[in-house]
């Protein structure tokens, strides 16, 4: 089996992915990959920002990866270590799924105001890849500011996967669109693949 249907992937197993949420209506997309990477073996760390557990609540990330969902800097869930350091030092991946055009400007310019961007900032990009899956209006894909900022997170090491083209939750259709969960799937895999 394959990891696209669920089955076991020995590239995943046993390693540990850090999956960020921010506030898109792509968050549903999210759940579909959580449930394929913890299919495949890997221990899925799922952090969310306020804004994302509108979309989707934390319970059902919990759920899906039978571990507890961070929501807050301010909470240490499993022990009395910073979470956001904690989480950073175990990753052997990172990816934002969906990277909203807010989420991309803070990262650009090293704003840690959430509990994503907070565990972001403590991984060391020359040993642990992060993947960004843009999601956004098709117009806000093309701002300059959205333009310049996905300069600047290539240049320090952030590896973009998509947006994709096709029809958006507002009715527009063009670039904007995140990946799909198995692009994002073997996307993960890849980036691990290199590393080894």
């Amino acid at each position: 089996m394959t990891a696209a249907s669920g089955g076991p992937t020995s590239e995943l197993q046993g390693k540990r992915v850090v999956v960020g949420v921010t506030g898109g209506i792509a968050a549903y997309k999210t759940c579909t990959l959580v449930s394929h990477l913890a299919q495949s073996g890997a221990q899925v760390t799922v952090c969310m920002t306020p804004s994302a557990t509108r979309f989707v609540g934390p319970i059902t990330f919990q759920a899906l990866s039978a571990n507890p969902v961070y929501t807050s800097a301010w909470e240490h869930i499993e022990s009395k270590d910073p979470q956001h350091i904690s989480s950073a030092r175990a990753a052997d991946i990172a990816i934002v799924a969906p990277c909203t055009m807010d989420c991309m400007a803070k990262l650009a310019s090293g704003i840690t105001d959430d509990i994503v961007c907070l565990i972001l900032s403590a991984i060391d990009r020359t040993s642990t890849p992060v993947l960004l899956a843009p999601a956004m209006n098709e117009t806000m894909w093309a701002q300059p500011a959205t333009r310049r900022n996905v300069e600047t997170l290539k240049r320090d090491g952030f590896e973009l996967v998509g947006p994709a083209e096709g029809w958006q939750a507002c009715r527009a259709v063009g670039p904007g669109r995140m990946a799909e969960p198995e692009d994002l799937l073997q996307a993960i895999i890849s980036a691990l693949s290199k590393g080894r």
